[in-house]
């Protein structure tokens, strides 16, 4: 056991995860994972549960019942962590958008730079995405720049999903009054790391988007980041905005 920890939330990701999990566990520094399987009908936790026994006490599952969100399978992820002495918690997606390779540069953020929070960027040095058409390139940049006026938060990637966060973090937010559960919950949980005042670092990334299986976005996960961030902002406006 490590004190740091990868939280990898999986539907129908049994093209990346056996590679995803050796990847991450031959970096020079060592990293727990563990996988929140939502109840996959491809297999991925069958996957999973199959190399766990090859590397023990390192390789983690949850298995859900259904698909209830990626916001979800996080605060399960975090939860979890959280009963355990990981110091360092990071999010990342299983299909190859998130390099293995960088994990140690947002490591090495809080580590070494003393951030709290530290953020893989598309956005801190331009438009660093790979393979994605141009509109859906335009409708994520203008999105994190509509979150960033709306919100006030001084962050270029605001839906980044790609993060380290200290536990002292999640320990401070109330995981129970999580709101949104789409794209939106990687929004929600950097205003409340901003208003907390913790310390917040961007690290440029190049994100590259899936070869292999099929991508999750869909307009309600659109729609819940749009307006749910003008009802965040408006409510913590108020004395009894819980974060």
């Amino acid at each position: 056991m490590t004190n740091r920890l990868v939280i990898v939330p999986t539907y129908n990701e049994a093209e990346n995860i056996q590679k995803l999990v050796r990847n991450v566990f031959a970096q020079q520094r060592k990293f727990d994972i563990l996988v929140v399987d939502d109840n996959s009908p491809d297999g991925t936790a069958m996957l999973v549960q199959g190399m766990q026994e090859e590397f023990k006490d390192r390789l983690h599952l949850i298995c859900r019942k259904g698909k209830s969100g990626l916001g979800t399978a996080y605060i399960a992820g975090f939860k979890w962590a959280l009963e355990r002495p990981y110091a360092f918690i990071f999010e990342m997606d299983a299909d190859f958008s998130h390099a293995p390779n960088d994990l140690i540069r947002l490591y090495n953020a809080c580590v070494k730079n003393g951030a709290d929070l530290a953020i893989g960027s598309r956005y801190k040095t331009g438009v660093n995405v790979v393979n994605w058409p141009m509109g859906r390139v335009l409708l994520s940049y203008i999105a994190s720049k509509y979150v960033r006026f709306i919100t006030g938060m001084q962050i270029s990637d605001t839906t980044a999903g790609f993060i380290c966060y200290r536990r002292e973090i999640l320990e401070k937010i109330n995981l129970d009054k999580i709101k949104f559960v789409g794209y939106a919950f990687q929004i929600e949980m950097k205003f409340k790391t901003h208003l907390l005042g913790f310390k917040i670092e961007e690290i440029p990334v190049i994100f590259v988007d899936r070869t292999r299986g099929t991508s999750k976005m869909n307009t309600g996960i659109i729609s819940e980041a749009v307006f749910g961030v003008l009802r965040m902002k408006f409510k913590s406006l108020f004395s009894n905005y819980e974060i």
